[in-house]
């Protein structure tokens, strides 16, 4: 059934009074207001590699030249330190329940450490036997290797007959 329209000076009136009467007034709805949430204390960003992290924070930070460097603190990251440490790539480190501080070594003007790859990486792992294992820039640099035994150096490993996942190489 086709409705007729009438035309009037502002446009198209509607043709029937039903169309044409107003709607009653309805009251809106009472809005409930939900009471504000809480949000969890900021942790930091989720990270899925905490090793590549560490390694890439004290990559940047040699790179600006920067003093020290903090890091999300854990029992593999501060063997890493240790390692660094030992070897004289960094200063020092300070480990806490919540932080790790590394102090960056620098001689002059150029830093101690100048290079840091990751080797293994969550989605590609790379193990290597005792006699597999890297030896970096011939010698210069050192392999970290995460054993049966603990977190060593790749020199340390060979020297003990261990083998297991080749975590970085530092020079």
């Amino acid at each position: 059934m086709e409705m007729e329209r009438t035309t009037t000076e502002t446009g198209t009136a509607p043709a029937t009074a039903t169309e044409a009467a107003p709607r009653p007034a309805v009251e809106p709805r009472a809005r409930r207001v939900a009471a504000p949430k809480k949000l969890p204390k900021k942790r930091g960003v989720a990270v899925g590699d905490p090793v590549g992290d560490m390694l890439t924070r004290v990559r940047n930070a040699v790179g600006a030249r920067h003093e020290t460097v903090e890091i999300p603190a854990s029992r593999l990251k501060s063997d890493i330190a240790r390692i660094l440490k030992t070897e004289g790539y960094i200063a020092g480190f300070d480990a806490n329940a919540t932080a790790l501080t590394i102090k960056l070594k620098y001689s002059g003007k150029a830093p101690a450490l100048t290079g840091v790859e990751r080797v293994s990486r969550p989605g590609r792992r790379v193990y290597a036997r005792r006699g597999d294992l890297p030896r970096v820039l011939g010698g210069l640099g050192i392999a970290i290797v995460s054993t049966s035994a603990g977190v060593m150096t790749g020199r340390e490993a060979r020297r003990k007959g261990l083998g297991g996942e080749v975590l970085a190489q530092v020079w």
